[in-house]
């Protein structure tokens, strides 16, 4: 009698790649029951995830990636469409190049895992038609994994924003908490079968918000089921949109009904997700606000909302000497003011990202993530304050 794996591996067939045939008819000339792969226990050197994102649409230079300072790379984005997970818009060839290029990064460090990022602010418009019913989730399941043999990756990411919301002006209904949860365990499932052909753990992570509405509109207590570990994207808590001017990544607040990733990840923790489950999301850039009025500074006053900066480009504004860098204890986040221009900028550095470790290692979180690779500095400061940060006991 043939396993349930044959069977949930016949969905392979209908997307007639070339992987996938290989896979099914090893399957199918062996027939014998598998013992499903487990997941690796993390070590002694490396008990922390340490989780980079990098854009797809920047290109991928290996020179400037340190691989032995990672656990994971989920590389931006692929999108779906039709109902499919598929290659970015116009960039099948790019992201298949760039993908190689990651996965030989496992020469200097044979422990690193390469995921695929799927969705993302901009490509997340398709997620609740995909997943409505049985047969769009086994149509959208197959072709994820089709996708993640296709590069030879470790696993799935699904960065939805947002299931219940209307995130980029996306379409969203109340049957996407449900759905989420259906997804989320019909790809765990394949991922499963897939990994008994070779005895190989595949991950199945998400991206999720770092505010509770989110959490109450969706069954995250039955999602983190079918999950290894959930990446809350604590950043962004203000936007250049909003007044006054704030932090946007501070790791602490005075009012637990105001934004921090502190709240983010208890808001998480209530809604029924272990905390060893959770990994908090570091931002490697900043944003700014402009015409601010001076006092304090500019913090917590109105202006008017300027641009985004990597940190590649904060550390020269405070080289040129024109911005001053502040601290503000409380929230454990700098800032900086430009007096002369009334400028304001929110971001994160080595020491606002050396307090989040802690508090990771405190709370015995899985680890840290940051959005982007690229937007540290040459020297990978941010980076290295964060590995130093969980490498230091």
């Amino acid at each position: 009698m043939l396993s349930s794996t044959f069977f949930c591996y016949i969905q392979l067939m209908n997307k007639r790649s070339v992987t996938a045939l290989l896979v099914f008819f090893w399957f199918s000339i062996s027939c014998q029951p598998q013992k499903k792969a487990q997941e690796p226990e993390a070590t002694d050197a490396a008990p922390y995830n340490i989780i980079g994102y990098i854009a797809g649409w920047k290109g991928v230079d290996l020179e400037k990636i340190h691989a032995q300072k990672l656990t994971h790379i989920n590389y931006a984005f692929a999108n779906v469409v039709d109902g499919v997970v598929i290659e970015g818009e116009g960039r099948a060839e790019q992201d298949k190049e760039n993908l190689s290029k990651l996965r030989s990064l496992k020469s200097t460090n044979p422990d690193l895992k390469i995921l695929i990022s799927i969705g993302g602010w901009t490509w997340s418009g398709g997620f609740s038609d995909a997943v409505l019913t049985d047969e769009s989730r086994k149509k959208f399941t197959d072709s994820a994994i089709d996708y993640l043999i296709r590069h030879d990756l470790d696993g799935l990411d699904f960065d939805w924003e947002y299931p219940g919301l209307p995130g980029n002006n996306n379409t969203f209904r109340s049957e996407d908490k449900e759905n989420f949860v259906l997804m989320l365990k019909s790809v765990r499932e394949a991922l499963d079968s897939l990994g008994a052909l070779n005895n190989t753990y595949y991950l199945n992570t998400i991206a999720s918000a770092g505010f509770k509405k989110y959490l109450d509109v969706n069954d995250m207590a039955e999602a983190q089921k079918y999950l290894d570990f959930i990446n809350i994207m604590t950043y962004d808590f203000i936007v250049q949109g909003n007044n006054p001017t704030g932090h946007h990544a501070n790791l602490y607040a005075a009012d637990r009904d105001k934004r921090s990733s502190e709240n983010a990840v208890f808001d998480h923790v209530n809604a029924g997700i272990p905390i060893e489950k959770l990994v908090m999301g570091m931002a490697f850039y900043g944003r700014s606000w402009q015409e601010v009025n001076p006092e304090n500074n500019g913090l917590y006053q109105i202006g008017k909302g300027w641009k985004g900066f990597p940190y590649s480009e904060i550390e020269e504004l405070i080289a040129g000497g024109d911005y001053v860098r502040y601290w503000d204890d409380s929230s454990k986040a700098p800032y900086l003011w430009n007096p002369s221009d009334k400028i304001f900028v929110t971001y994160e550095d080595p020491e606002s990202i050396f307090n989040k470790v802690q508090f990771i290692k405190k709370h015995k979180m899985r680890g840290a993530m940051f959005w982007e690779y690229n937007e540290d500095s040459d020297e990978r400061t941010l980076l290295n304050a964060m590995y130093n940060g969980f490498k230091t006991p």
